[in-house]
């Protein structure tokens, strides 16, 4: 099937009289006939739900659905973005280990990665992803345990250089990991550019709607975690009887221990419901996601047209120093609704034209339905000093504009108004 028919069709198809719309399993838990049935749940031999911090049959279908989307062998659902990405690395890293990231990753996730790894013995090095290979090979160390990027970095609108920086993690043993939200799997699908493991917030474009938190990890089952370097999935887990992953769960193996080992203890799941509102949202997830990336199209080139303004970054326009990634990497240079752009006059100049907005709102938000606009450097990215702000791409006076599914040249008007205040 194609991705417009997979959206749609994948995860949940119904049986002779069943509901067309994927059915709520609104229950924390299940019934059984036998202690055996439970038993075998319990270690892994029989397929089922019994409880739903760790599975249901809701959640499931939608956790298969974005698998497939995706081109990977398993997902787990989890309750946001935050707790993907912190799930996806707790998953093969522990106290003692390193990892390398590029330095304009989302402020949330850098905050994660410094300062809350630091407390768990987690050590980061932050690479410029514009680096040449050489330099960025001088951040690995033997205890290198994974490379983080983003597809399109939020705010900073770069575009990972996918053969890169799969090529260098390859070279040390050590699994690609990629934020694919702003992309989505419409327009990048990361496992067939060279990364393993595929991370979402879902709250983003997948949901679309900004009514529920969500995020997801994928396993592209094709890294080979028995190099010594992942203890975890290849050495006996006492808490499952002395389990080995990767013999029992073979190209599955990463995913399985993500779900029963670290969701099974930290549990930061997703809920049935909030998993079908996120069904709902990928069933138009296409028709979206290129909307969004026609109207910030043409929004962006508004923009370069200004006098007022210090610089835009949009990957899609031609101009942009990231166009010829986008090209190679997103369909048809497709780059989503998201844009960054500098005002001249600095912090003040940017705060004056996002209180001038009327149709855009200002919100702590991004990739939905509805247009609206932040400024990073007194909001999400709050917490970085002046150097780290500028490691991340981000200026005083920048403003990220998420353009929603209005009509372009309604976003458009609006925009100028509040320019012109300036």
């Amino acid at each position: 099937m194609k991705i417009e028919t997979q959206c749609l069709h994948e995860g949940y198809q119904p049986g002779n009289g069943g509901a067309r719309a994927l059915p709520i399993y609104q229950s924390t838990t299940f019934k059984f006939d036998s202690t055996a049935h439970v038993g075998d749940l319990f270690d892994l031999t029989a397929a089922g739900h019994f409880y739903t911090r760790l599975s249901n049959p809701t959640v499931a279908a939608v956790e298969d659905k974005i698998a497939a989307l995706e081109g990977g062998v398993g997902a787990l659902c989890t309750s946001s973005g935050q707790a993907a990405t912190m799930l996806a690395i707790l998953n093969i890293a522990g106290a003692g280990d390193h990892l390398v990231a590029t330095s304009t990753i989302y402020g949330g996730s850098l905050n994660l990665l410094a300062v809350t790894f630091k407390k768990l013995g987690i050590e980061v090095t932050f690479v410029d992803g514009d680096a040449p290979a050489e330099e960025i090979e001088k951040a690995f160390r033997p205890n290198t345990r994974a490379v983080f990027g983003e597809t399109i970095a939020n705010p900073a609108l770069t575009v990972l250089d996918f053969e890169k920086f799969s090529a260098l993690a390859h070279a040390h043993n050590v699994p690609l990991i990629v934020d694919n939200t702003f992309a989505t799997p419409v327009l990048c699908r990361p496992f067939e550019h060279g990364a393993d493991i595929v991370v979402h917030s879902t709250t983003k474009y997948m949901e679309g709607h900004a009514v529920q938190m969500g995020g997801v990890i994928v396993d592209g089952g094709k890294f080979d975690w028995t190099s010594g370097n992942f203890p975890g999935l290849t050495e006996p887990d006492d808490s499952y009887h002395g389990l080995v992953y990767t013999e029992a769960c073979g190209s599955a193996a990463y995913i399985t221990k993500a779900r029963v080992q670290l969701m099974r203890d930290m549990g930061a799941c997703q809920t049935p419901m909030g998993a079908f509102l996120l069904d709902l949202g990928l069933q138009t997830l296409p028709l979206r996601i290129r909307q969004h990336s026609a109207n910030a199209l043409a929004v962006a080139e508004f923009l370069t047209g200004s006098d007022k303004i210090e610089f835009v970054t949009y990957p899609g326009l031609a101009a942009d120093k990231h166009h010829a990634r986008a090209e190679k990497y997103l369909e048809n240079g497709a780059a989503s609704g998201v844009i960054s752009f500098s005002l001249k006059g600095g912090r003040a100049a940017a705060e004056k034209v996002i209180d001038a907005f009327r149709l855009i709102s200002l919100e702590v938000h991004v990739a939905d339905i509805h247009s609206c606009a932040l400024h990073p450097a007194s909001s999400t990215h709050r917490q970085l000093s002046d150097e780290q702000l500028a490691a991340a791409g981000i200026t005083p006076g920048l403003i990220r504009l998420s353009c929603g599914l209005e009509n372009a040249e309604d976003i458009i008007a609006d925009v100028k108004q509040a320019l012109e205040q300036v």
